[in-house]
């Protein structure tokens, strides 16, 4: 019977955005604050959570009812960025149940990474802010890259970089373009219903859906048994 190739993974590569941190709180704040400045309406986490990974581009058309085409829109989208510039640890924290996995990763001399699809600017200084994430080995973000997610470019490589073979690696994301990177690149994926991605059930194949990070730690001391 052949292995089930997470029995003897190396390397556990996360998206970061609404998989290992929830960066929500801090992206409608800065938002609100737009808004604020533009006599607008605010809005509520409800209104936004569902499309935090989609972008801030994404975010200005939800909070001010325009397209990507109106003439308003990059100088909101700026306005955006440099808010959140202001307010990128104000209210982020890790997701429940991430501590452990990390520290049960390292405990048992596993790598992790992040590969994300935000830009560095913003990327970097978040995980240097939460010291639970000290042991980050690799941060690839699409200033790295040719091709962002869905595109497995960054998975692939954080396994160059790492020196470590594909077969013993994994993604761990929660949009459909987690999915679609982790697959292209041919690792297995985890895809955190926890998150913010919208993906409906069975939209993918072969992905390992959890609702929380504990399930990861439980599906491979399963498989090693």
């Amino acid at each position: 019977m052949q292995k089930n190739p997470l029995a003897n993974i190396k390397l556990f590569l996360f998206d970061l955005d609404g998989t290992l941190i929830d960066t929500a709180p801090d992206f409608l704040t800065s938002l609100n604050n737009v808004l604020a400045e533009n006599n607008r309406d605010l809005v509520h986490l409800d209104d936004i959570r569902q499309f935090i990974s989609d972008g801030s581009g994404k975010l200005v058309e939800v909070g001010f009812g325009i397209d990507n085409d109106h003439e308003q829109f990059q100088q909101l989208k700026s306005a955006l960025l440099r808010e959140y510039k202001k307010n990128l640890t104000s209210l982020s924290k890790l997701f429940d149940g991430v501590k452990d996995l990390i520290d049960y990763l390292n405990d048992k001399n596993i790598v992790y990474g992040i590969v994300t699809n935000k830009p560095l600017e913003y990327a970097k200084p978040i995980i240097e802010f939460f010291d639970e994430l000290r042991d980050c080995k690799i941060l690839i973000c699409p200033d790295h890259l040719r091709k962002a997610k869905p595109d497995p470019e960054g998975i692939n490589l954080a396994c160059d970089k790492l020196d470590i073979n594909p077969n013993f690696a994994c993604y761990v994301g929660d949009h459909d373009v987690d999915i679609a990177a982790g697959l292209a690149a041919n690792v297995p994926v985890f895809a955190c219903e926890y998150g913010y991605g919208s993906f409906e059930k069975g939209s993918q194949s072969n992905e390992i859906r959890i609702m929380h990070p504990s399930e990861i730690i439980q599906f491979i001391e399963k498989i090693n048994e």
